[in-house]
């Protein structure tokens, strides 16, 4: 039982400083074999490369307390190849793999006390990130690293749990083409907050973002990928080299297929056909499934046939199933389902 008193059911997403953290050095070309730390302060020079050209990447994933007490990651070797690929694209040494889930392990197993209990709707979010942290004042890679994890329980990603939100099109772009945005990198995120900001104060909960190119084809939100039902049932994903590969929205894609029969397809999804799609939603590791009801494009606004009250039957097949998948309910797929030992 946890020795940590929280309203567990109604902590949002917000960060609660935990006990343990991993932290791993990159120095003289290797990596050490890391540590767990009380510290939650980084110490870096004024000059550090992060601070001066955002020499940083990122993940997220979430550890459950299953239903007969066991402790579940979901997937963590795609999060350790997606920030190896994405280091590969940043110049910055690929942390390696195995050393990545052991200290996923060790992170959880030092924080047992903030484990939210089965369920509460909440989990422990696990944020993995490397940073360069040498002074560099000349526009180069960083020479030395460091390898972080920390955690902290978390609610659902939108208050209203699964009730569908609104997007606003965004008249700005997150990446370019041919640039960063096919990886988890904090500076495409930097790219989302001044218009992230302009839409929540129309009171929209997420902005949706064209193709940066032409303006012409749906790419993804600030934090999430696209799915979509059409009238015949087939879930189909928006294809483009600028969006990040979620983790989600591929386990998303291959429960419909395998899970629920459906027929999914990954291509160009143009704006001007979302009238044409029964459902809408969007996948991430924070938000899981959350149903869209509304989309709204400079005064012109899309209601999805689903409505704005309730998640439309596929989109709440899929987030239901999924989550049976994480929870352990449902019989997960070979190697989708990390066990952590207490």
């Amino acid at each position: 039982m946890s020795k940590v008193n929280l309203d567990w059911a109604n902590i949002g997403f917000n960060y609660h400083k935990t006990d343990k953290r991993y932290v791993a050095h990159y120095k003289d070309g290797k990596w050490d074999k890391g540590e767990l730390v009380d510290d939650a302060v980084l110490h870096l020079s004024e000059c550090a490369e992060v601070f001066q050209y955002c020499q940083q990447c990122f993940e997220g994933l979430k550890a459950r307390r299953t239903k007969n007490g066991d402790i579940a990651v979901f997937r963590p070797d795609m999060n350790a190849k997606r920030m190896h690929d994405a280091a590969i694209r940043l110049e910055m040494p690929p942390f390696p793999e195995d050393q990545f889930i052991d200290a996923v392990k060790q992170v959880i197993k030092a924080n047992l006390d903030w484990l939210p209990p089965y369920g509460t709707g909440a989990s422990l979010y696990l944020r993995p990130f490397m940073i360069g942290t040498d002074p560099i004042i000349g526009v180069s890679s960083a020479n030395e690293f460091e390898f972080r994890i920390f955690c902290t329980p978390v609610g659902p990603y939108y208050k209203g749990g699964a009730k569908p939100i609104s997007l606003l099109v965004s008249d700005f772009d997150r990446s370019a083409p041919h640039g960063t945005g096919n990886i988890k990198a904090g500076l495409n995120y930097a790219m989302s907050l001044y218009d992230h900001t302009l839409c929540k104060a129309q009171g929209f909960d997420e902005n949706m973002y064209l193709d940066p190119a032409t303006r012409t084809y749906v790419d993804e939100t600030g934090g999430s990928n696209f799915i979509f039902i059409t009238k015949d049932n087939e879930v189909v994903t928006p294809l483009s080299d600028s969006i990040l590969p979620s983790i989600t929205r591929r386990s998303c894609m291959y429960v419909a297929e395998h899970y629920l029969g459906l027929k999914t397809t990954q291509r160009k999804v143009r704006f001007d056909e979302l009238k044409d799609f029964a459902e809408c939603g969007v996948c991430g590791t924070a938000a899981v499934i959350s149903p869209v009801g509304r989309v709204v494009n400079h005064g012109e606004e899309l209601i999805f046939p689903s409505g704005m009250e309730h998640p439309g039957p596929i989109t709440e097949k899929l987030l239901n199933t999924l989550s049976g998948i994480q929870e352990c309910e449902i019989e997960a797929p070979e190697g989708w389902i990390l066990k952590v030992e207490e």
